[in-house]
């Protein structure tokens, strides 16, 4: 299976029994991206954290009384 990264257009291929190739399949919302576009966002994500000013916005829960 072709597939196209989502970040830098990167055309790949991808085993056609894999589990991500099937996701991609099944379900359109998900997307493709390379390992290298991963790693990146995932390097920076972590200089982020490691700043101290980096939220991430948990959802509020909210009590209900029934």
């Amino acid at each position: 299976m072709r597939v196209k990264c989502v970040l830098c257009d990167k055309i790949e291929s991808i085993e056609d029994e894999s589990p991500l190739a099937k996701r991609l399949r099944n379900r359109p919302i998900h997307t493709y991206m390379c390992n290298e576009c991963d790693r990146r966002i995932a390097e920076k994500t972590r200089a982020r954290i490691a700043t101290g000013k980096f939220r991430l916005n948990k959802p509020r829960s909210q009590d209900d009384e029934w």
